[in-house]
This record gives C-alpha cells, sequence and structure tokens, in this order.
C-alpha cells in the first residue's frame, strides 16, 4: 500500500476527514431507481457519531488516525495523531496533527454548527450542517462503527466507511479520560491573526472566490 505525498496535505486530509465525519463533497451521479421507492428518513452522520460517545458525559483522548482511499484503482493512506474533546450532548472537537507534529487541522462541532481552521492555508470555515443535508443524503451508506472498552463503556476504536466513495477513517483512542473536567477552551473558537472565517459552503461544495 502506498502513502501519498501530497504539497498541500492540510487540506485533501481535512477534505477526508469531512467526508468521513461531517459531510460528504460532490456525491457520484447514481441512476434513478426504475421502480419508486420509499425514501428513507435523513440520519446526519454526526448523530451517529455523537452517539458513539453518549454513555459518558465527557471524554478526552489522545487518537491515532488511519486515512484508506481508493483513487482510480490504487489504494493509499495517510497517517496522524490527533486529540479528542466530546461534551454530552453534542459538542465534538478533533484536532489532526501531522507525525511530526505540524497541526494540520482543527475541527469543531458544536449545537449543530461545524467550524473548521487549516492552518497551513490560513483559511477558517464556518456553517450549519444541516445546510448541507442534500450533500449527505446522496453520499449513500455511511457506515459508522465502534469498539468499546467494555470494562469502562468508552470507545477504543471508532471506524467510518463511506462505502460508495471507498474512503475508511479509523479513529484508536489512547489516554482517554471520561467525566472530567475538561480544558476551559476545548470547545471554544479562537482565529489565530490574519485568518478569516469564510462560508462552509465555499469549502464544501469547491466554490471559490474570496
Amino acid at each position: 500500500m502506498n502513502r501519498v505525498k501530497v504539497r498541500r496535505p492540510g487540506l485533501l486530509i481535512l477534505g477526508l476527514i469531512l467526508s468521513g465525519l461531517f459531510l460528504t463533497g460532490c456525491p457520484k451521479k447514481i441512476p434513478p431507481p426504475v421502480v419508486p421507492t420509499e425514501k428513507p428518513p435523513f440520519v446526519n452522520p454526526m448523530d451517529k457519531l455523537l452517539q458513539t460517545f453518549s454513555p459518558v458525559e465527557s471524554l478526552q483522548a489522545k487518537a491515532s488516525i488511519r486515512i484508506d482511499t481508493v483513487e482510480r484503482g490504487e489504494k493509499n493512506y495517510f497517517l496522524l495523531n490527533g486529540v479528542v474533546y466530546y461534551q454530552k450532548p453534542d459538542k465534538l472537537r478533533i484536532l489532526g496533527f501531522h507525525p511530526f507534529g505540524m497541526a494540520l487541522f482543527d475541527t469543531l462541532y458544536r449545537d449543530g454548527e461545524l467550524f473548521i481552521l487549516i492552518p497551513l492555508q490560513k483559511r477558517a470555515y464556518a456553517g450549519e450542517v444541516s445546510e448541507f443535508q442534500d450533500l449527505i443524503e446522496k453520499a449513500g451508506e455511511i457506515d459508522i462503527t465502534s469498539t468499546r472498552n467494555e470494562s469502562r463503556n468508552i470507545p477504543s476504536r471508532i471506524r467510518i466507511v463511506i462505502v460508495e466513495k471507498e474512503i475508511d477513517i479509523e479513529l484508536r483512542l489512547k489516554d482517554v479520560s471520561v467525566d472530567r473536567e475538561l480544558p476551559q477552551d476545548a470547545f471554544e473558537w479562537t482565529l489565530p491573526n490574519g485568518v478569516d472565517i469564510r462560508p462552509l459552503e465555499r469549502l464544501l461544495r469547491g466554490k471559490r472566490g474570496k
């Protein structure tokens, strides 16, 4: 299996993380079914992800993140380190770092709103996830599973698979602390100097411009 070398790793890896954890990006075209079928109820994949942490009130952990992709028949993978914060009922923050320590992305989901910071690009985005229901519904099957530490009833491994896009994301949690006071700024959003917030739609729908 090959590791990919890219000029803008932060943006590429963030796109893959978003595809698995939050949204879907541009979906492939799927021909309509010959026989009309009843539309299944909409389920936000973020709700599925938050449910894996629901047995606890709060959680803080380090994470090993692996992203496997298939592009034009070629398999590639990315390895990064991360930090995860969770607070019941709907706050989740995941920070991703290059193995050598460089910050690649900072994603914060809070009260239905998604905040994204890409330090290498000096870009930040914010928006309501509910505005992109159409993208989520067209993504196809999104499978989220977890392996739990039975003695503590907390996730030790979380796997997100976007079946149609052949994206497989695995988070292995370690040094997990639950139901303890989190850092005061765990869910605070502070932008570095010189970084402006752009609409989330500009990133997720691939729109360009200032």
